[in-house]
């Protein structure tokens, strides 16, 4: 079976960059067109650069890294900081990457790959603010008609939020941008908080990562052993939630997940619920919007342990 094209659409970030590292990791099954960044979990021009880190890292020097927007649409930038480090990337050691970004604004290439190829052909992953690719729809609203799947990480229902009581931080950040790829894409699978929260690194975990003992595999642990402690000493939780990843395992393996079908609204006026995804099963049998409510934690990271010893 051939590659699916994707286009990664993201904010580096800690968990970003795990989902990054196993989709270059995977090129027998993933052709990633792109990696267009997004200010979020910190600003714009640490999201660019810690992609082209991740990408040096891994040695895919062949992907393309294409910087984007600047800010949310309407309300004023949350980043999160407290929860990724200073650069993003937690404790992993940074230099300036030797490969540059690639010429044109994120929001152009996503219009310009996408009309370029058959209807259908390319599938995109949204792993940060869904502000690049709602602004992608509303320059060139054909691109609607012609994506594959759009995998979001981004919600919560029964989990409530994790940025605030009742919204999930991608979301939140661009709530405005989340309507509008949501009220507009044909196919969309959301991996809210709901399913993340399934999916941990525990110890035992990460020790599997750490022994595979390659570039990638040492970052990934570093990565999930900062991440962890984050969640233990912030938000109370276990190890990790493997966040963004989840994205990428649901490409790989859809398998590894169970979805319903669901209608989805994203609260944009309310002071105190701003960015709370309404999620409605009722009546929803029809829809193509997919909520993806449990997910096999131990057979999504033997995914990623398998593919990070494989490259």
């Amino acid at each position: 079976m051939a590659a699916k094209k994707l286009i990664i659409d993201c904010d580096p970030g800690v968990d970003d960059a795990v989902a990054l590292f196993l989709a270059f990791a995977s090129p027998d099954a993933l052709d990633v067109l792109a990696v267009t960044t997004v200010a979020g979990n910190v600003g714009a021009d640490l999201t660019a650069r810690n992609a082209r880190l991740i990408r040096e890292i891994a040695g895919r020097e062949d992907v393309p890294v294409h910087a984007g927007c600047r800010g949310p649409m309407v309300r004023a930038p949350v980043e999160a900081g407290h929860f990724h480090g200073e650069s993003g990337l937690g404790t992993l050691a940074i230099v300036d990457p030797a490969a540059p970004l690639a010429d044109g604004h994120a929001v152009d290439v996503i219009v310009r790959t996408v009309m370029a190829a058959k209807p259908g052909a390319i599938d995109l992953a949204i792993t940060g603010p869904c502000t690049n690719v709602a602004m992608a729809m509303i320059l060139e609203p054909r691109i609607v008609d012609r994506l594959g799947d759009v995998v979001i990480m981004g919600g919560a229902r029964s989990e409530g939020g994790n940025i605030t009581a009742s919204a999930e931080y991608n979301i939140c950040a661009d709530p405005h941008a989340a309507h509008v790829v949501l009220s507009s894409a044909r196919r969309v699978v959301m991996l809210g908080l709901d399913v993340t929260h399934q999916i941990r690194a525990t110890p035992e975990r990460i020790a599997r990562i750490a022994a595979i003992d390659t570039a990638p595999a040492r970052a990934v642990a570093n990565l999930l052993t900062f991440s962890s402690g984050v969640e233990r000493d912030l938000a109370w939780g276990g190890g990790a939630p493997l966040h963004d990843p989840a994205t990428i395992a649901w490409l790989l393996a859809p398998d590894l997940f169970k979805a319903r079908p669901c209608f989805v609204r994203v609260e944009m006026s309310s002071e105190l619920t701003l960015g709370h995804t309404a999620v409605e099963f009722r009546g929803a049998a029809a829809s193509s919007t997919q909520w993806v409510t449990d997910a096999d934690a131990d057979a999504v990271f033997d995914l990623l342990t398998t593919r990070l010893a494989a490259s």
